[in-house]
């Protein structure tokens, strides 16, 4: 037995969790500390960028080409220069580019009272007195004002936006973005963009240029427009019908051919997310106006050599393939690419995503450095059915291995004979539902953020819940309002569950 569980693991726990009626477990191991990739678009504090399988996360290098493209294209402009819309110092008095600031939970709230009020949301809105605007305090253009609620993980902006005596605010619009969700604007709602997006999450900022990465589409304008957008643009901003005009939300990108070796470190970055992530019509303007954040670290005669790109070197995109569902900005059998670093020892973990292959020994094989994970366990109550409960094993090149496919449902036991990384591609869990027996489950926890322990089982069966971390078993019983190491349920982790009837668990 103890050659099958190596080091007394399967008989610890399967004797320990399973016939001691919920007593805590002491059994020490290395730590393991399981982190997921950086998501895509460069979070501002605790706050991303909208959730990673958004469709400004999403890339589109492998999309067909729209039908409509070279009429597009003429129609922006086929000779003009690609502009960074963005820099360091002043021009006409005030900064270069659309700033945003961040503000605490606390921040006080202010009334905002607006132009489009029919399509603005009321607020109020948490903008302090001294918030950047646009083009500076004395500026005559879109004014816009964003401010991102780190508490809340909030995005407010504001389009045309006048501070008054007594601290409120006059805009012509503004919208409010959950960062954590996919609900796009109502249908024909504007924003403080015209074509109903959110600005922030398509801005060129330095420090994810410096990072020497840009994981998101880029926000863009054109002369003109036509009366028409698509998903996942909510408003059009024209009377014109000319089909040779592209519509609000039109996505673009650079041609995978156009050689950009001999550009600027910074301005590659630009361009290569350009290749891959594109860039949106979100506003008539100049034409080939990529928008960014003002910072005095840009170059200006750097960011000068865009120019040398051109409307030609563009490509209009069809995604419609990636909408799944119309009112959302969600991307359909979107893909992320994860990792779960593994220290050496026993790692108690999940997949952050639902594999597109669950094969146990493919996982293992691509796993980096490679030949370091030694054996994978689970334990399977048989879903729905409850059964008593198998350990199931897999070790390479173990032809007796029980264990042949994973899932984003499951707790895994994982032992790495030093430290390693679990590569996994597969589409992010929504709302997933885990069947769990009476007595301990060994289950994962599929979502894309954390959350407290009794809010996720709240109205369940479950008492005890366990998790292994940084040393030690962390323990939360239900009804105990002190001593519970365990605050949070969080990705990445695997969790025991004792639950006192049978239930599902519903992960959102």
């Amino acid at each position: 037995m103890k050659s099958r569980f190596h080091t007394g693991l399967g008989l610890v726990l399967a004797l320990g969790l399973l016939a001691a009626g919920g007593g805590l477990i002491t059994w020490a191991s290395p730590a393991p500390e399981p982190i997921v990739a950086a998501p895509t678009g460069a979070p501002i504090g605790p706050c991303q960028m909208f959730p990673p399988d958004n469709v400004w996360n999403a890339r589109i290098d492998h999309l067909p080409v729209d039908a409509k493209s070279i009429a597009y294209v003429n129609g922006i402009g086929a000779s003009g220069g690609l502009k960074a819309d963005f820099g360091s110092g002043l021009w006409n008095g005030g900064p270069i580019g659309i700033p945003y600031t961040t503000v605490l939970g606390s921040q006080p709230l202010v009334t905002v009272t607006f132009d489009y009020d029919d399509e603005s949301d009321p607020g109020p809105y948490p903008i302090p007195p001294n918030a950047p605007i646009e083009g500076g305090p004395d500026a005559d253009g879109d004014r816009h004002v964003l401010v991102v609620d780190t508490g809340h993980c909030k995005l407010y902006e504001l389009y045309y936006s006048w501070p008054q005596p007594d601290g409120s605010w006059q805009a012509g619009s503004g919208a409010i973005f959950d960062l954590n969700s996919n609900a796009l604007r109502p249908d024909t709602w504007t924003s403080a963009d015209a074509a109903g997006f959110a600005i922030l999450p398509g801005l060129v900022r330095y420090d994810e240029v410096a990072s020497g990465v840009i994981n998101h589409a880029i926000r863009f304008t054109v002369p003109q427009t036509r009366r028409a957008y698509v998903w996942p643009a909510r408003h059009y901003a024209s009377d014109l019908t000319d089909p040779n005009l592209p519509p609000m939300g039109q996505r673009f990108r650079l041609k995978a051919s156009f050689d950009i070796s001999g550009f600027s470190p910074k301005n590659r970055v630009i361009l290569t997310a350009l290749k891959t992530y594109g860039m949106f019509v979100a506003d008539n303007g100049a034409a080939w106006y990529i928008s960014g954040v003002p910072d005095e670290r840009w170059n200006n005669d750097e960011l000068r050599e865009l120019l040398t790109v051109h409307g030609s070197d563009f490509e209009a995109v069809d995604e419609s393939s990636l909408m799944a569902d119309p009112d959302s900005g969600r991307v359909a059998n979107f893909t992320s690419a994860a990792t779960v670093t593994l220290s050496a020892g026993w790692n108690l973990v999940s997949l952050p995503v639902q594999p597109i292959s669950g094969n146990v020994a493919s996982l293992v094989a691509g796993a980096t450095p490679s030949g370091r994970i030694a054996e994978v366990w689970a334990f399977d109550r048989g879903g729905s059915n409850c059964t008593a409960g198998t350990w199931k094993y897999y070790k390479p090149g173990d032809g007796s291995s029980t264990l042949s496919t994973v899932d984003h449902k499951m707790g895994l036991w994982v032992r790495a004979t030093g430290a390693t990384t679990l590569n996994v591609t597969g589409t992010l869990p929504t709302s997933t539902q885990i069947p769990l027996c009476s007595g301990w489950n060994l289950a994962g926890y599929p979502a894309s953020t954390g959350e407290a322990v009794g809010t996720s089982l709240s109205g369940l069966p479950v008492t005890r819940a366990l998790t292994y971390q940084a040393g030690g078993w962390l323990n939360w019983e239900k009804n105990i309002p002190y001593g519970n190491a365990l605050a949070s349920l969080e990705p990445e982790r695997g969790y025991w569950l004792y639950a006192t009837g049978p239930t599902t668990w519903t992960v959102p």
